[in-house]
């Protein structure tokens, strides 16, 4: 069962009109990709033509730079009853636009949520700032932990208006990993493209992170990650689709399936490390 353990389904009315004109710019079938935001039938049409089975639809709340409040915790719960058994949601929580954290953190039980997405270049933190007063983000980190939800931080830059690259430097997620040792950690996008060393580092030093590869070119991913099979068992396939960079989903994954890499690797990154995440 292939899962993309990494995909944009967003409520497009909430984005700013910087971030949307970006996207917009950047994708030419835009209207096609906010039909699939509007309609989980056709979303999972799309996914049958890629020959994807999962998707992990990133919902997150960064109103400064991208719009997205809190809102999407909702949107992402109500899009992903029309399948919960292919449809994964993953909402988030922003220590600077709450007013009760507890009482959030119960909402994002309550709506069934299976991952927390923490963008630090987005919302403008960095992974650790609990260790600076910031009582929130502990908060939210031992709530997944104790629930067996994990949380994925966007690590590596991004190109979008208002964005600060020098949060996205994967080494702040280390004491995260320490503090919180069962606390399943992903790291999306594997610190592309300025640390992916450290991404790599980290993996392999702690037992609870994993490697989420979207947004990293298929055709890259083994010059960036030359010792790859070494955390294939701790590593998710994801495209980061539609993000800007990433055409398709299905190119995406047929690049990846084209790579040097052996069988059990290939269905360990595709398929494995997903389930073993997200039970069916």
């Amino acid at each position: 069962m292939i899962t993309d353990c990494h995909v944009h389904i967003d409520p497009i009315e909430l984005f700013k009109p910087q971030a949307l004109e970006l996207m917009k710019r950047k994708r030419a079938n835009f209207d096609e990709i906010a039909e699939y935001c509007r309609s989980p039938k056709a979303f999972l049409g799309y996914l049958d033509r890629c020959g994807v089975d999962r998707a992990a639809l990133i919902n997150y709340v960064a109103p400064e730079v991208i719009g997205f409040t809190a809102e999407v915790n909702q949107f992402v719960a109500d899009y992903v009853k029309h399948d919960p058994k292919r449809l994964i949601a993953c909402g988030s929580l922003h220590p600077r636009h709450t007013t009760n954290i507890l009482a959030d953190v119960e909402q994002i039980l309550r709506l069934g949520i299976r991952m927390i997405k923490i963008h630090p270049p987005h919302q403008l933190l960095f992974p650790n700032d609990y260790l600076k007063g910031v009582k929130e983000l502990e908060i939210i980190y031992r709530a997944a932990e104790a629930n067996g939800i994990p949380v994925m931080f966007h690590t590596g830059t991004s190109i979008f208006p208002g964005a600060r690259n020098k949060y996205g430097d994967p080494i702040y997620v280390d004491d995260v990993a320490v503090d919180f040792p069962r606390l399943k950690i992903l790291l999306a996008h594997g610190g592309r493209p300025l640390w992916m060393d450290t991404a790599f580092f980290l993996i392999r030093c702690h037992a609870n992170v994993y490697l989420d590869i979207s947004g990293i070119p298929p055709k890259s991913l083994l010059k960036y990650f030359p010792r790859l099979d070494e955390i294939a068992h701790k590593t998710l396939f994801g495209t980061d689709w539609p993000g800007p960079g990433v055409p398709d989903v299905k190119q995406n994954l047929e690049e990846f399936k084209a790579l040097p890499l052996r069988e059990e690797i290939r269905e360990q990154i595709l398929s494995k490390t997903a389930a073993s995440i997200w039970p069916e």
